[in-house]
C-alpha cells in the first residue's frame, strides 16, 4: 500500500540506511506496515526504487577497499562490539518483531531477537579462520591459496524470521571482508532496520546499507545491478529461480536458501510424549508454520497412527492463539492477507478432497477476537497418499498432512519424492535405525529425535530445489562469502641478468 503523506496518529515513519545515514527514498513514496494481529497500519518505510539501489551500491562499493583491508580479527572485534550493543536492545527488538511479523513474543519473537546476539558473536570469533592452504609442489616452488572477499554483496531476505535471516547474511559477509546492500522484506522491515541502525554506530559508513521497497521496484534492480559481485537470497523457490537467472547474466555467484516440504518419519517405538512435542516443534506450529523447515509431511507407522494423532491433536488444542504481544499466547498471526488467503485455499482444497480426512482445525474463525487479525488454526489432514497438492506444495501455514506407512523402503521413497530437500526429521529409540534413515533422506539438514531450530555451527542448507550453499557455519561463510585465489612463486635462483 502506497503512503506518500500520512499523518494519522500512532504511525511511526522510518528511513532506510544508505552510506551511514538515515534517508528517505528519492521518490518520497512510502509503504505502510500492517500489524497482522489487528490489521492496523502502525508504521511506514520508504518505497525505494532503482535510484535508491544505485546510491546504496555506490556507497558499498566506495567503502569496500578500506573495509576489506582491515585485519580480519579486527573486523571480528567490531562484530563483537555490535553484539554487545544489541544485547540491551533485545526486548524492544522482540516487541518490534512480534508486532510486524505476528509471531508470538514468548515462543518466537524473543528467541529470534536473542539469536541475533549469538550470531554476531559466533561470526565475530571467526575472523582468524579465513585461512588458505599451501600446496606441496617441491622445494623450489611455494604455492598457496588465500581467501578473499567478493566485494559488494546484494542480499534479499523474507518476512518470516527477518531479523535472524538478515543477520545471517550481514555477519558472515562482513567478517569475510565484504560490504553489503540488503533489501528488507516489505511486510516486516522494522526489526532489521533497527539492527542496521545499531551497526552504523560501530562500523564505517557504507559497509552496511539497508534499503526498503517492493521486490519488483527494489529487489529486482538490486539483483540485476552490475556493481553487485555476489547475491544471497532467502525466500521462495520461484523467486530464487529469478535471482539465479539474474546472477547468470553476469556470471556471479549466488547463494539460495529456498522452500521446503520437509518429512517427519515416526517409527513405532516413538509413540511417546517427547516425540509428540517434537513433531509440534518440527512443524513450527508456534510460528504459524511459516518456516521453510516445517515438517509438514508426517509419516506415521500404521501401528501407532491413530493413537499418536489422537495425542497430537489433544496437545494442539491446548495451544493458545492470539495477540502476539501477550506473554500467555503460543501462536500468533499469519503475516498478511495474501498469505492468509493462500493458506485458506489449501485448507478448502483438503476439505473438498474425498480421500482426505480432517482431524483438527480447518478454516479460520469468521467471528470473535481471532477474526480481527490473520489468525489460522493448526490443521491436520489424514490421507493415504503423498501425491496430492497439500503433500507436495509448500503451504507456509499451519497445515500438516499425516500419511500411514508400513514398509521402511516405501516410506523413504515417499519422503524423498519431492522437488524440495531442505530439512527432515526422524523419530525412533533405535539410534542405528535413526542414523540409517537420516543418511537415506535427501535433505541438507536432518534431525533425529528433535525438532529444534538452527544454531550457529550447523551447516544449514538444502538439496534439490531447496537451495544452493550453506549458512550458520564457518564453512558456510567461507563458501558463500569468499573466493579462493592461488599464488605460485618460483623459489629457484633466477638467472642472472644480461650484462
Amino acid at each position: 500500500m502506497d503512503l506518500s503523506q500520512d499523518a494519522r496518529p500512532g504511525i511511526t515513519h522510518h528511513r532506510m540506511i544508505i552510506d551511514g545515514s538515515a534517508v528517505d527514498s528519492i521518490s518520497g513514496d512510502r509503504i505502510n506496515i500492517e500489524c497482522p494481529a489487528n490489521k492496523q497500519i502502525f508504521a511506514s518505510v520508504p518505497r525505494g526504487g532503482i535510484e535508491d539501489v544505485e546510491k546504496a551500491v555506490t556507497a558499498a562499493t566506495s567503502s569496500f577497499a578500506a573495509w576489506s583491508s582491515i585485519a580480519p580479527r579486527e573486523r571480528g572485534r567490531l562484530l563483537l562490539k555490535i553484539a554487545d550493543a544489541l544485547e540491551p536492545e533485545m526486548e524492544p527488538l522482540a516487541c518490534i518483531i512480534a508486532k510486524e511479523t505476528g509471531n508470538a513474543i514468548r515462543t518466537q519473537a524473543r528467541p529470534e531477537a536473542m539469536s541475533v546476539v549469538e550470531i554476531f558473536r559466533y561470526f565475530g570469533g571467526l575472523g582468524s579462520e579465513l585461512k588458505g592452504e599451501t600446496i606441496p609442489l617441491g622445494e623450489t616452488v611455494l604455492s598457496y591459496t588465500r581467501r578473499e572477499p567478493f566485494g559488494v554483496v546484494g542480499a534479499i531476505i523474507p518476512w518470516n524470521a527477518p531479523v535472524m535471516l538478515g543477520v545471517l547474511k550481514i555477519a558472515p559477509a562482513l567478517c569475510a571482508g565484504n560490504t553489503i546492500v540488503m533489501k528488507a522484506a516489505e511486510d516486516a522491515p522494522l526489526g532489521i532496520l533497527k539492527i542496521a541502525e545499531i551497526c552504523q554506530k560501530i562500523l564505517p559508513k557504507g559497509v552496511v546499507n539497508l534499503i526498503t521497497g517492493t521486490g519488483a521496484e527494489c529487489g529486482k534492480p538490486l539483483s540485476e545491478h552490475s556493481g553487485i559481485r555476489k547475491l544471497s537470497f532467502t525466500g521462495s523457490t520461484p523467486v530464487g529461480k529469478m535471482i539465479m537467472r539474474a546472477a547468470s547474466e553476469r556470471i556471479i555467484p549466488v547463494s539460495l536458501e529456498l522452500g521446503g516440504k520437509s518429512p517427519s518419519i515416526v517409527y513405532p517405538d516413538a509413540n511417546e510424549e517427547w516425540a509428540i512435542e517434537g513433531i509440534i516443534a518440527a512443524m513450527r506450529f508456534t510460528r504459524q508454520s511459516q518456516s521453510c523447515t516445517a515438517g509438514s509431511r508426517l509419516f506415521l507407522h500404521n501401528k501407532i497412527f491413530d493413537s499418536f494423532l489422537e495425542k497430537l491433536v489433544s496437545k494442539l488444542d491446548k495451544l493458545k492463539i492470539g495477540n502476539p504481544l501477550d506473554e500467555t499466547v503460543d501462536i500468533g498471526a499469519i503475516i498478511n492477507e495474501k498469505q492468509f488467503t493462500k493458506v485458506q485455499g489449501y485448507i478448502e482444497d483438503g476439505l473438498n478432497n474425498p480421500e482426505a480426512n480432517l482431524l483438527c482445525g480447518g478454516l479460520p474463525p469468521k467471528m470473535g477476537p481471532l477474526s480481527e487479525g490473520y489468525f489460522a488454526v493448526p490443521t491436520i489432514f489424514e490421507n493415504k497418499s503423498n501425491n496430492w497438492r497439500l503433500a507436495r506444495e509448500e503451504i507456509f501455514g499451519p497445515v500438516l498432512v499425516a500419511i500411514r506407512w508400513d514398509n521402511e523402503k516405501e516410506v523413504l521413497k515417499m519422503a524423498n519424492d519431492s522437488h524440495y530437500g531442505l530439512a527432515a526429521y526422524v523419530w525412533t529409540r533405535d539410534i542405528t535405525r535413526g542414523l540409517n534413515t537420516a543418511h537415506a533422506l535427501e535433505a541438507g539438514w536432518v534431525q533425529v529425535n528433535q525438532g529444534l531450530g538452527q544454531v550457529p555451527g550447523h551447516s544449514y542448507g538444502g538439496y534439490k530445489q531447496s537451495g544452493i550453499g550453506r549458512e550458520f557455519s564457518l564453512e558456510g561463510m567461507l563458501d558463500s562469502f569468499t573466493q579462493r585465489k592461488n599464488v605460485t612463486i618460483n623459489l629457484a635462483t633466477p638467472p642472472s641478468p644480461l650484462v
